[in-house]
């Protein structure tokens, strides 16, 4: 071990990255992989917002912005919060970040100290325990089942509420699950956080990724509670944007006054020519992301389908691009099933001890492929799930 390791501040948690890595690793030497593991789009990032980029290298619009963000794209991306979610803010309530997540980062800085807990909706995006844990704080899971499609029960965040928690992070659609809280569910959560004094972080990334039958409340719209939460969205997502890192926050003026100097020193600002894409993103035409959405809801009507014509259940996805897949019924937990699948059949799905999931019975499944490759894909996951049970 090296000098400076021995040295490490103690905010630094070891995340276990190393299944990952080894998923990487084998599907390096393999040929015709099927990946339907990461949460990268598959389509090209529109057009109209490529040459937005080009254009602002050619116009000379390359160099610093503020902190917070150029001021059109601001306003701009307040004019969308308020069209798309009834959501009150103004441009200077707005702080434009190297992806949602630098965003995260920046608001667990600047409101956890030692000794903090934070509640997160779980199975979850476990970017959020990193910055937890280097902001001096604990993260505290709250589960979500199977039997409710994963959506959050309000009776589950109250009995982890102790005297040290100060902030419940409501994740809705969901990553790992693509589960959608309903709108009565988030009432309740936000009746919680006005009686037990709680911050809540509204991640609404997957917001614009809804399917028929469901529906999105952002909680910052309800009564009080836009003065006690912190809205999170971004571009990568929706717009097919990933590479981009375009995310931002949307928090009180003046919490987002003393959070400008933090953000300056974290990155000075997001890539200017990466901005100019943006804006033309919330400005421009939507028909491409309106075609991503319909083959996303065509991918996932044929998914949820022949997952369960081979037996395999899952939470309903409402939202986002994933389906969280218990594969308990072929006698394999959820690592090794991901592993074997991998070597023997080159699809590449991720278990969900890799979302913070304690349970062992569940793997997510991207469906960010075209849909002929996903079929494909499911044809190998069914010779494999066949032969998993008939050896069992």
């Amino acid at each position: 071990m090296s000098i400076v390791t021995q040295k490490l501040a103690a905010r630094i948690v070891e995340e276990d990255g190393a299944f990952r890595s080894k998923m990487l690793a084998i599907a390096a030497k393999l040929d015709d992989v099927i990946a339907l593991g990461r949460g990268d789009p598959d389509f090209h990032t529109p057009a109209h917002i490529a040459q937005a980029a080009k254009k602002a290298i050619d116009d000379n619009q390359h160099h610093y912005t503020g902190p917070t963000g150029l001021p059109v794209l601001r306003e701009a991306i307040a004019n969308d919060l308020r069209a798309n979610y009834g959501l009150d803010y103004t441009a200077d309530e707005i702080v434009v970040t190297a992806g949602v997540q630098e965003s995260i980062t920046l608001l667990m800085l600047g409101l956890i100290e030692s000794g903090d807990e934070v509640l997160i909706t779980s199975p979850r995006f476990t970017t959020y325990d990193t910055a937890v844990h280097l902001a001096g704080g604990a993260p505290v899971p709250v589960p979500t089942y199977e039997k409710d499609d994963f959506a959050l029960d309000a009776a589950e965040i109250e009995k982890r509420i102790t005297g040290k928690t100060k902030m419940f992070v409501l994740v809705s659609p969901n990553n790992p699950t693509g589960a959608v809280t309903p709108p009565e569910t988030i009432e309740k959560i936000a009746d919680l956080a006005r009686r037990h004094d709680l911050l809540i972080v509204a991640d609404e990334i997957y917001a614009k990724l809804i399917y028929e039958g469901n529906a999105h409340l952002s909680i910052a719209t309800l009564e009080g509670m836009k003065e006690r939460t912190i809205t999170l969205n971004g571009f990568s997502k929706t717009y097919a944007m990933t590479g981009w890192r375009v995310g931002y926050l949307a928090a009180p003026a003046d919490f987002v006054e003393k959070m400008t100097e933090p953000r300056h020193t974290l990155s000075i600002n997001t890539c200017t020519i990466s901005q100019y894409a943006a804006l033309a993103a919330l400005t421009g035409p939507q028909d491409a992301i309106e075609e991503m959405a319909r083959q996303y809801g065509e991918r996932r009507t044929y998914l949820m389908g022949a997952l369960s014509e081979l037996g395999l259940s899952y939470g309903h996805p409402g939202g986002a691009f994933y389906i969280y897949t218990n594969i308990s019924s072929t006698g394999l937990d959820a690592p090794a099933f991901c592993e074997e699948l991998l070597r023997e059949t080159g699809v590449m799905v991720f278990p969900g001890t890799m979302f913070g999931d304690e349970s062992t019975d569940y793997i997510r499944i991207s469906y960010l492929q075209p849909l002929p490759v996903i079929k494909d894909a499911v044809v190998r996951i069914a010779r494999f799930v066949d032969a998993k049970r008939n050896a069992a």
